[in-house]
């Protein structure tokens, strides 16, 4: 066990997201259940609250997007189980929407310190609002941390993760502000010959602004979604 994580609670990108076994809405999951797909792990801090109930019809109404990036949704509070029900019911009766994910009753809040979503300068039991992006290898790939009453932006989670599935795929990067389907960023040439290949190629094509830093299309084999319609949701 790492003894910072086992201490702090402080996991990092591109490590090995930690396994836990819990009981959700939807039956007990173990972590390892979501290898092979892509996973949006969060946290909300509390069933019945006006904030998290509107996160919660986001997500739900995104979901179908996240489904076609072989990713699924995981919620957390440490609430109970029973309450998360309650609270799933009474948005049905508000919304006719059914939360089609699981959310994890986490009441020890054990596997919420051990993924640091507690903040002790904010509260020693409500959770944050923490997402962690979880690759189909089961490796953190993005960590992000809002405060109790500011809710999430899901169409920039469902972006980041094309963005890293697009990257992964073309072996580039996504520029500042990139949408699905816009061009990608070459990777620099590192040899002078390759540098000057490069700087032809930008003269001949007009996709570059220097030699490091040029564009191309993005491979339509790496296209799993030909346009974020869940981008114009209106919760």
């Amino acid at each position: 066990m790492d003894y910072e994580l086992l201490m702090n609670g402080n996991i990092k990108i591109g490590q090995k997201a930690p396994e836990f076994c819990a009981e959700t809405t939807y039956g007990k999951i173990n972590l390892k259940d979501y290898l092979g797909k892509w996973l949006i792990f969060f946290s909300h801090p509390g069933d019945f609250t006006p904030v998290c109930t509107t996160e919660m019809i986001a997500f739900a109404k995104a979901y179908p997007f996240f489904k076609e990036l072989n990713t699924e949704l995981l919620g957390l509070s440490v609430d109970s189980n029973p309450s998360h029900l309650e609270w799933m019911k009474n948005i049905y009766q508000m919304t006719g929407i059914v939360l089609p994910f699981p959310i994890v009753a986490d009441i020890n809040g054990s596997i919420a310190r051990q993924y640091g979503m507690i903040s002790n300068d904010i509260s020693t039991t409500k959770t944050v609002r923490s997402v962690f992006i979880i690759d189909d290898k089961g490796i953190v790939r993005v960590i992000l941390t809002y405060p109790l009453n500011i809710g999430r932006f899901i169409p920039e989670i469902l972006r980041t993760v094309e963005a890293l599935q697009m990257s992964e795929c073309s072996n580039c990067s996504t520029p500042a502000n990139w949408f699905p389907n816009q061009p990608v960023i070459v990777s620099p040439p590192s040899t002078y010959p390759l540098l000057e290949e490069r700087l032809e190629e930008i003269k001949q094509n007009d996709n570059g602004l220097s030699w490091y830093l040029s564009f191309q299309e993005p491979s339509s084999n790496c296209i799993k979604s030909s346009e974020n319609n869940c981008l114009n949701c209106k919760e």
